[in-house]
């Protein structure tokens, strides 16, 4: 198979994935079945995804994890939705909110969008909806994700799942775009080790030591080293992360 082949099928095989790995989704839900089954549909789609069964370790994860989306049962041990959704906005925690409940009454709906919550579905629902209402508050912030990311000659369409770089298909991994499309959304910013591992692999990931640089150095391979002479961009800054830029900085 030649390698435009093997680019075109991978983009065609992720040509579905309009939100990629680097979006995190924390869901809340004391139903072991649900909850398990809402995790692996949401990886199947190429979101990072955390898993509590528990009011309290909700609240702690919500506080200090950066996620994009919280999915939230109203009935939950310790603490209950409501008062998760109270607690965070009084934290000036303003993650987006999708409640999930089997109650069905007016009222329900009313108590929990006045508690803070952006969204609300009532059990039972089919995947394909829960898809779609998270999509739909990844849509809500202000500013919109670009249509296709650009650092010099390198381009990343997140809609198509396709990376070229001077007009080439660059065939990456699923992991490996989910970072590349990281550091490409925040252009000439260094980020940290941890910030990157938060965003690109979820919560409960088998993380060993060199996982990171292991993954940085197979995007370089495709990315940086077959386009020499032109100028280096994934760039490691010693002691702290990386960045994407096209200055060039003494990385290595």
């Amino acid at each position: 198979m030649t390698r435009l082949a093997a680019c075109v099928i991978f983009q065609l095989t992720f040509s579905f994935a309009y939100i990629i790995k680097d979006m995190r989704i924390l869901v809340a839900e004391d139903e072991h079945r649900i909850a398990n089954a809402i995790k692996k549909g949401l990886e199947q789609e190429h979101y990072a995804t955390d898993v509590t069964y528990d009011g309290n370790e909700a609240v702690d994860l919500a506080m200090v994890e950066d996620y994009d989306v919280i999915i939230l049962d109203l009935m939950l041990p310790g603490v209950d939705g409501l008062n998760i959704c109270r607690t965070l906005r009084k934290n000036n925690i303003h993650t987006p909110i999708l409640i999930l409940t089997a109650k069905d009454q007016i009222e329900h709906k009313i108590r929990g969008l006045d508690s803070g919550a952006d969204d609300y579905m009532t059990k039972p629902f089919s995947f394909e909806e829960l898809l779609a209402h998270v999509r739909a508050l990844l849509r809500r912030p202000a500013q919109m994700l670009e249509d296709v990311l650009k650092v010099t000659d390198l381009t990343l369409d997140p809609k198509l799942y396709q990376v070229k770089r001077g007009g080439k298909l660059i065939a990456l991994s699923s992991r490996e775009f989910a970072l590349l499309y990281y550091l490409m959304r925040n252009p000439n910013q260094v980020q940290t080790k941890e910030k990157i591992i938060a965003h690109v692999w979820d919560y409960n990931s088998n993380i060993l030591p060199n996982t990171l640089e292991v993954t940085i150095k197979n995007l370089r391979q495709k990315v940086d080293i077959p386009f020499a002479p032109q100028p280096q961009l994934i760039h490691t800054i010693r002691g702290y992360g990386y960045k994407i830029s096209d200055a060039q900085i003494g990385s290595d």
